[in-house]
């Protein structure tokens, strides 16, 4: 045997007791969880397989999508133009609000701001923006712009937590060190720290981005605008083949968004 060798030594027994106890108390407790939620949920695999002939009579109705240009193709590619914009509208807008929270939001910060700055962003992201669109339809009316503001309100919340995690993780060795030999916070931010973090913050720029365009999809549903506006109004006048239409028009959308945001990220990760 080497000296470097070390005979192993079983486990005692009074150690291995604790961790098997708080596996099984784990296990009862995730299963009782379960077994509430199923009942809470009414969950009824017999119900669905009961209800096969509605779904082929909603199937059969929706198949093949309608697909005359002037009534569905055109004004569902310009309502998802429309998706699209409210997207990128609500994502860039929220740049300046999250940008101020995030870097109120990070540590080092004095108490009181950093409280202050994390609450406001807790209870922004506690809203849904369905929420937040119902408040500004009411105010500003039926149409996009309401989408555009619910999704600005809700993504400064989120981008700010994210964005001043992503300042928090950062090394801050190269900031120290020129903080000693003497240079300004203006020549700290701009040697050490924004180099270290603007592609973080970028990549999770284009990941909101990614994710508010598919949300604005939702927001269509309250009077905010976009392509879901016109299949829940297909929906609602029983015109199934236009809304398969309009289905597949989403599913092109938010895949060519997938796409292109990952794309942009695996750049700027190179």
């Amino acid at each position: 045997m080497t000296a470097t060798e070390r005979p192993r030594r079983p486990v005692p027994a009074r150690a291995r007791k604790p961790l098997y106890v708080a596996v099984a108390v784990i296990a009862v407790v995730l299963g009782a969880a379960h077994v509430l939620a199923w009942q809470a949920t009414e969950v009824s695999p017999g119900a669905l397989v009961d209800g096969w002939r509605g779904m082929a009579r909603f199937l059969g109705e929706a198949l093949p999508p309608d697909l005359d240009w002037d009534e569905v193709v055109q004004p569902g590619l310009e309502a998802c133009l429309t998706t699209l914009a409210i997207g990128l509208l609500g994502t860039t807008l929220s740049v300046p609000g999250a940008l101020v929270l995030a870097v109120l939001g990070t540590r080092g910060r004095h108490p009181v701001v950093y409280q202050l700055s994390r609450s406001v962003m807790s209870f922004l992201r506690a809203v849904p923006d369905v929420v937040f669109a119902l408040v500004f339809v009411t105010a500003v009316g039926l149409g996009p712009f309401a989408g555009v503001l619910a999704l600005v309100c809700h993504n400064v919340g989120v981008m700010g937590k994210l964005w001043s995690e992503a300042v928090d993780e950062i090394d801050s060795g190269p900031a120290d060190a020129l903080r000693v030999s003497g240079a300004g916070a203006v020549q700290v931010l701009a040697n050490a720290v924004l180099p270290a973090v603007v592609p973080s913050l970028v990549g999770l720029l284009l990941y909101r981005f990614d994710v508010n365009v598919r949300s604005s999809l939702v927001l269509g549903l309250v009077g905010a605008g976009g392509v879901e506006f016109l299949i829940n109004q297909s929906i609602q006048l029983f015109e199934f083949d236009q809304m398969a239409t309009y289905i597949l028009m989403v599913l092109v959308l938010v895949v060519a968004v997938d796409l292109l945001s990952a794309a942009v990220r695996r750049r700027l990760s190179d």
